[in-house]
């Protein structure tokens, strides 16, 4: 399967307001895990006053069954105190952190400077080579932001460049609040791959549902190995403005790589019951 798939159930719940039980979250991850995704995003270990409706992560995480899946685990940590906490988990094989190149914005996100952010990059880094776990950054408001922070394509590159040379391979750029278009994708991300051919890149782009198909089309064409999605499209992220943006939703990724006739690799019956399931998470 040339194309990675992450699922991302962490970030469809986290502004939900209503608390979903704990058994309900692992009885759906526990589908997901049998579709056959190269990664989940399940859960994430910040503050539970900052994103209450995944303060049962840990509990979540002792319910998966993982004996029979190909998928990867994915937490999202906010700072190295989470950090912390998500290394003691073995079955857990990526750390994701969020590294906003708006001030604003991670002053909000994680309450802390780009500088101060950085050096949690470097410390969380250190702490998930000695763990045997593998940092993902998101570069998030990485198609602009709508605080009147400054963006351009030089200060995109300036954070890669600083952000690889300490060794992560790993970063997706994210789109938080669904302001990216075909035309910035087209042109950030090929020229990302060159400038750091050691690097894959991932995309994290949020949506609206009727403008999804040019965002993916620009990123696969521009040769995008890994796209998060969410079933259905729902997620946001709660600290970003008030009006949740959506995640692009996986069956409109799939139905795409259908046309290019790309494989994935995945189990559609399982998949149609993970849908079906939904239903019961997102009331």
């Amino acid at each position: 399967m040339n194309i990675k798939i992450t699922e991302c159930p962490r970030d469809a719940m986290q502004g939900i307001h209503g608390f979903i039980p704990t058994e309900v979250k692992a009885e759906y991850i526990n589908l997901l895990l049998q579709v056959g995704f190269d990664t989940i995003d399940f859960g994430s270990f910040v503050s539970p006053k900052a994103i209450p409706q995944l303060q049962d992560t840990a509990e979540v995480l002792k319910k998966l069954e993982l004996s029979n899946t190909k998928s990867k685990l994915l937490a999202i940590i906010a700072n190295y105190r989470g950090a912390e906490d998500a290394v003691k988990h073995g079955e857990i094989a990526y750390l994701g952190y969020p590294f906003s190149i708006s001030e604003t914005f991670q002053l909000r996100n994680t309450n802390t400077t780009i500088a101060q952010a950085f050096e949690n990059v470097q410390r969380i880094n250190e702490l998930c080579g000695k763990n045997g776990k593998q940092l993902l950054v998101y570069l998030s408001m990485g198609f602009g932001n709508p605080y009147g922070d400054e963006w351009n394509t030089g200060i995109i590159e300036h954070w890669a460049e600083k952000i690889t040379a300490e060794g992560i391979k790993n970063i997706a750029l994210a789109d938080t609040i669904g302001i990216a278009d075909a035309a910035q994708i087209g042109s950030i991300y090929p020229n990302l791959c060159r400038l750091f051919p050691d690097a894959e890149f991932g995309i994290h782009l949020h949506s609206t549902p009727d403008s999804w198909q040019p965002k993916i089309t620009a990123a696969y064409e521009s040769g995008c190995k890994r796209f998060d999605t969410a079933l259905k499209g729902y997620g946001g992220c709660p600290m970003a403005k008030d009006d949740l943006t959506g995640n692009i939703a996986t069956e409109n990724l799939i139905s795409y790589l259908k046309t290019q006739s790309e494989p994935t690799g995945l189990n559609m019956d399982k998949f149609t019951e993970a849908m079906d399931y939904s239903g019961r998470v997102f009331v």
